[in-house]
């Protein structure tokens, strides 16, 4: 004997807590050779091959391949080098795991069908060159050709950039707002705004604001003290916005101005455009948007209420 403790693998079992077959699996492979082989020709271990036990496990349950472990326990590659490359490869298997889980989250949230779902699948793994093109598509199809100043800053409040490492809820809503952008409808009215936005500013120098802003600086206030809208009360806060809405156009305000700013508003409330804004919101890590509905909804019927046919 040279003085040198040995131990079997029954004696590493039970130091390392790892079963005996797995132990005799790794060392058979030449992860964890013996040091040499006792009289009755069993294996037997050193001291060494404690520590390397220890860090095989680790690795393995790092989830690293056993041809690249035993690379590192024979020192052909480095820890550091494995780890970064093997927390590479996790980044990438995380996000795709992300994406499965938006998609599954939405589909059980809205009940979709087997084609919907599909196509949730192929628009929640589109790379970013694919997104891109998925969105200027959109962005194309509703201001090409209006070539009104306002509407490039307009174009790109509208763009989603999905971050490298988004978080949960940002991934379901690229997921939903990438469904959406495809939505015919959709798409359409967004056009319509965008035409009827152009058209108000046609000729008018500057930055100004469009017929919404315009109208819920004056009515946001009156829905707030429970004004009735269809009410003579209300009767000030309907002149007032006109009156700023015809500045706006450089236009008389008459019946066929409310007209005109009756069909935006309506064009305007559009869950489906609200939906968007709020997506995007999500996507792009901005605050909550605060919903134009209430208000909108009151100055229709404000508006409404007042038309002369």
């Amino acid at each position: 004997m040279d003085g040198v403790t040995r131990y079997s693998i029954g004696d590493l079992a039970r130091r390392t807590g790892l079963p005996v077959k797995t132990i005799r699996f790794w060392s058979d492979r030449g992860i964890v050779p013996p040091t040499d082989r006792g009289p009755t020709g069993h294996r037997r271990y050193g001291d060494e091959a404690l520590a390397r036990l220890e860090l095989v496990r680790t690795l393995r349950e790092l989830g690293v391949d056993l041809p690249t472990v035993r690379r590192v326990v024979e020192r052909e590659v480095t820890l550091p080098e494995v780890a970064a490359a093997h927390a590479d490869a996790l980044a990438t298997q995380i996000r795709v795991l992300r994406l499965r889980r938006a998609v599954l989250t939405v589909i059980a949230r809205r009940g979709s069908d087997a084609a919907r779902a599909e196509l949730l699948h192929r628009l929640a793994g589109l790379a970013e060159a694919e997104r891109r093109r998925l969105v200027d598509d959109l962005l194309d199809a509703a201001f090409a050709g209006l070539t009104e100043a306002g509407l490039a800053g307009i174009r790109r409040s509208l763009t989603p950039e999905l971050p490298d490492d988004p978080a949960d809820d940002q991934v379901e809503a690229w997921v939903e707002l990438a469904e959406l952008a495809l939505d015919p409808d959709f798409r359409a009215g967004l056009r319509r705004l965008a035409e009827q936005h152009a058209a108000d500013r046609a000729g008018a120098p500057g930055v100004r604001r469009d017929a919404v802003a315009v109208v819920r600086a004056e009515a946001a206030p009156a829905l707030a003290a429970g004004v009735d809208p269809t009410a003579p009360r209300a009767d000030p806060v309907v002149a007032a916005a006109t009156s700023r809405y015809a500045r706006l156009c450089g236009r008389p305000d008459d019946a066929d101005l409310r007209r005109r700013l009756l069909d935006r508003l309506e064009a305007a409330n559009d869950p489906r455009r609200e939906r968007y804004l709020r997506l995007l919101s999500v996507v792009n890590g901005w605050p909550p948007v605060e919903s134009l509905t209430p208000v909108l909804d009151w100055s229709i019927r404000a508006l409404r209420a007042r038309a002369t046919g």
